[in-house]
């Protein structure tokens, strides 16, 4: 067997064998740096122990969310998160070099790199196809000049996942090409974009004749359009509920400066994403919460948090039929994203109707710490980023009920003849 093979076998076999428990009492200590932490994660197939050998173990959501319990319940930190991690990991597998995947990948799981998404621009978002940042050839490099905008962690990010237009006189979904892009370089500037949290998630970047060498293509020039939606796919699920780990407050990457921090002082930060996520965690704060203030004896938050639960227990199952291979649409991650956006909105309003006239107070004073009060501010976003609930079923319509486009230009227009975006 190759090396590959042999270690593919091996973690496939410890994926029964392992004792979560054991490995964590030789591995995890507070004291020792981020950056070693996640080494040892990443070494063993444990940063994204779903991934396939030898990337990870191929263990099942179950036997993932053991991990992840384990972990939070001795306060481990959890492996790195954000765009590395959800997006470029995934895709570089599906669609980079051997090269590629050797140089990147490994650092991703590892957090040794930290990436963004440089994908939606001012004129291009819900019609991602009409990006107009272009790239031109020259000679081993292309020349990326262009605006994106909504770029989580593009400020912490020493890589994006970049779609530009190489061909203008193509037709506008065939002229776009895919590239993993250096970002501590001339011409690419950040500008963070507070939000109404209180927060800067999101960032505008302007790049301005910045380079990107010819062999950071991720798949075909001018087939950046089929990687991208790879990449749309594997965001739809994660915000769906996809993803299962333990949460860091740590970000991934030279920029953000915690890799050499001891990994036991992350303990009481929050999550570096934000408190924007539901999942049981929550649904047991508000059921705490509502226990404590009597407003448990209302039929209706009884009932709302019931739902809730069993919304949440619905995306767990529809996620493992999509793992098992059982899916029944070609929408699943559009409709499972759609699930989140209702989801969110539900929690949202049985949280401020469990708080009352409390959830007009923030910080670590007021009733839940303030982390319900952050959530309802934040809970508008999952429903516009990633493609918003519109767009969602715009896109269920058409690839999964087969019903017609939206009437307009024919397919094999150039892009240089349609009209733009204002």
């Amino acid at each position: 067997m190759t090396d590959t093979t042999a270690l593919a076998a091996m973690r496939e076999d410890d994926g029964l064998d392992l004792n979560i428990e054991s490995w964590l009492d030789e591995h995890w200590s507070p004291d020792i740096s981020v950056a070693e932490w996640w080494t040892r994660l990443s070494a063993d197939g444990l940063a994204l122990p779903t991934a396939p050998p030898p990337h990870g173990r191929g263990w099942s959501r179950s036997r993932a969310s053991e991990l992840a319990s384990a972990m939070v319940s001795r306060g481990a930190l959890g492996p790195p998160s954000g765009i590395g991690m959800m997006l470029a990991a995934p895709t570089l597998l599906a669609h980079g070099t051997p090269t590629l995947i050797d140089r990147y990948v490994p650092k991703i799981l590892s957090g040794q790199h930290g990436w963004c998404q440089l994908f939606s621009e001012p004129g291009a978002g819900s019609d991602l196809a009409g990006l107009q940042t272009r790239a031109e050839r020259d000679g081993d490099e292309w020349v990326v000049s262009g605006q994106k905008v909504w770029t989580s962690m593009g400020q912490w990010a020493d890589y994006g996942i970049l779609i530009a237009r190489t061909d203008p006189d193509a037709p506008k979904h065939r002229g776009i090409t895919y590239f993993a892009f250096p970002m501590k370089q001339d011409g690419v500037e950040v500008r963070p974009l507070r939000e109404m949290t209180g927060r800067a998630l999101f960032n505008e970047v302007f790049i301005d004749e910045a380079r990107v060498p010819h062999d950071h293509v991720i798949g075909d020039v001018g087939d950046g359009w089929r990687v991208a939606n790879t990449t749309l796919m594997f965001e739809r699920n994660s915000i769906g509920g996809e993803d299962v780990a333990a949460p860091s407050g740590a970000l991934a990457g030279t920029i953000a400066g915690h890799l050499q921090r001891p990994a036991g002082s992350f303990a009481n930060d929050a999550p570096a994403l934000g408190g924007g996520m539901v999942g049981p965690g929550r649904v047991k704060q508000l059921i705490h919460l509502a226990e404590g203030n009597g407003s448990i004896h209302d039929a209706t938050n009884r009932q709302d948090l019931a739902r809730l639960h069993t919304l949440l227990q619905i995306t767990g199952w529809h996620v493992g039929r999509m793992k098992s291979g059982n899916a029944a649409t070609r929408s699943e991650g559009n409709l499972m994203k759609l699930r989140n956006s209702d989801i969110t909105r539900l929690a949202r309003e049985v949280s401020c109707r469990i708080l009352g006239a409390g959830a007009m107070l923030t910080g670590p004073n007021s009733p839940s710490g303030g982390s319900a009060q952050e959530f309802t501010l934040f809970s508008p976003a999952p429903a516009i980023y990633g493609g918003s609930d519109q767009v969602q079923r715009n896109i269920i319509g058409e690839r999964g009920l087969g019903l017609p486009k939206e009437p307009g230009p024919d397919r094999n227009t150039p892009f240089s003849e349609l009209p733009k975006n204002g």
